[in-house]
């Protein structure tokens, strides 16, 4: 682990003393590459976030726009109808940190102000309002790279050394969050797997996970159903890919990442606390 400790901050407690912790998704959008749909209806969403949580959940992220490869945006105003009464129903039932997994600062602005605690931003916060929006409220910031767009990332993914571009633009970019004023222990850095990134990209990244701990950020590992796991096991469904996606999760703790991203929370709860287990023997 970067930190191993309990992590407060003005919004929320993530605790990190047992090692890694799993982010539960909820995906609030009718598009999304493996679970669209299942939870576009509000009372839906919040009972499946609860159940999450009830599995073993630390934080919930929730997304109400898809950003699988090839995805259109969505307007501010959908986002915003989509994910803020699940916000602001969880919020009311749980003490769980809520995540807004968003490119869109309006967006992140009315999440926190629903109950939302941590920013998720596919786009490594490059709009400076984010930015400032995270040193203003006390939000967790976390920082994803992603080569392009949701449109376009999977086109033509190319790198002279992946790891070290990947490493060197979420340091930057948790630079730029320290100047604006949010502590580096409410930073976490995500690679971003299969954002802008060949199979072969990917088994890089998550081999040298241990390099993104070194940078003193906590890290994020998001493996959870990703179609280079279907491509390792032939499984073209991504709901099918849950033995996958807990050997990626493994590898990830036991690499020592503090988050994993994942679909499946009470196996995926199973895995990082056998993972935990043997690591802090």
């Amino acid at each position: 682990m970067s930190q191993d400790n309990i992590l407060t901050w003005p919004l929320g407690t993530v605790d990190f003393t047992q090692g890694c912790i799993v982010m539960g998704i909820l995906n609030v959008t009718p598009d999304s590459f493996s679970d669209g749909g299942r939870y576009a209806e509000t009372e839906i969403a919040v009972k499946h976030g609860l159940q999450m949580i009830a599995d073993g959940a630390a934080i919930i992220d929730i997304g109400p726009e898809s950003t699988r490869p090839g995805a259109e945006p969505v307007s501010v105003d959908t986002q915003i109808r989509r994910a803020i009464p699940v916000i602001e129903s969880l919020a009311k039932q749980t003490s769980i940190p809520i995540s807004i997994d968003t490119r869109d600062h309006d967006v992140a602005v009315a999440a926190v102000k629903a109950g939302a605690s941590i920013i998720n931003n596919v786009t490594g916060f490059a709009d400076d309002r984010l930015c400032a929006l995270a040193a203003e409220t006390g939000s967790l910031a976390v920082v994803m790279h992603m080569q392009g767009t949701p449109g376009t990332m999977q086109k033509t993914p190319e790198y002279k050394d992946v790891v070290a571009e990947v490493l060197g633009f979420l340091t930057e970019r948790g630079k730029k969050l320290e100047s604006f004023g949010v502590p580096s222990d409410r930073i976490i850095i995500d690679p971003g797997i299969g954002f802008g990134k060949t199979f072969a990209h990917n088994l890089q990244l998550l081999n040298s996970l241990e390099r993104f701990i070194a940078s003193g950020y906590r890290l994020l590992a998001g493996t959870s159903r990703k179609r280079f796991i279907g491509q390792i096991t032939g499984k073209e469904t991504p709901a099918d890919r849950a033995f996958g996606t807990a050997a990626a999760v493994a590898i990830s703790a036991m690499k020592g990442a503090d988050i994993v991203r994942v679909h499946d929370v009470p196996e995926m709860v199973d895995v990082v606390k056998v993972t935990n287990a043997i690591i802090r023997k």
